[in-house]
């Protein structure tokens, strides 16, 4: 993890910077333990519960939670906050769907002021886009995932 805090201007660069992208294919099996975890009953007809654009998108993307870490500089495990998960599903996802996934930073910039529980300081904020598509390209879902890095004292 990052020991100083990176200069404003490599953060702000980080907008368009694109994962190298992949295929996922959730299996039956993988699709049930997450179902089960949720408390939920299984879904008809393969149908795959929403819980997997969590981890779906980053994976199929090619990239790693420790990875969009290491992309913003994190100084340790501990400085992310979560501001939003978005999801948008235009289509079912399926079971056994190779889906095609890509994902880059849409938004990144630095930040001073009240963060959680009105303590001032300085963060980054970054904000990622995840997009799934069907084998045939049609547009499948989206997760926009927000993220903030905090800082130390300069």
């Amino acid at each position: 993890m990052a020991d100083i805090q990176p200069p404003a201007e490599e953060i702000r660069a980080l907008v368009g910077y694109e994962f190298p992208g992949g295929k996922y294919t959730v299996a039956h099996w993988e699709n049930f333990l997450l179902t089960e975890c949720t408390g939920s009953e299984p879904l008809p007809d393969g149908l795959v519960h929403p819980v997997v654009l969590f981890h779906m998108p980053i994976l199929g993307a090619n990239t790693s939670i420790g990875g969009m870490f290491a992309l913003g500089q994190a100084e340790s495990d501990f400085s992310i906050g979560i501001e939003s998960y978005d999801w948008e599903i235009e289509r079912p996802l399926h079971e056994d769907v190779e889906y095609t996934v890509t994902g880059r930073v849409t938004e990144a910039d630095r930040m001073e002021g009240p963060r959680r529980h009105d303590r001032p300081g300085v963060y980054d904020r970054i904000q990622f886009r995840f997009e799934l598509h069907e084998p045939e390209g049609d547009f499948a879902a989206s997760s926009t995932i927000t993220w903030t890095y905090r800082r130390s004292a300069a």
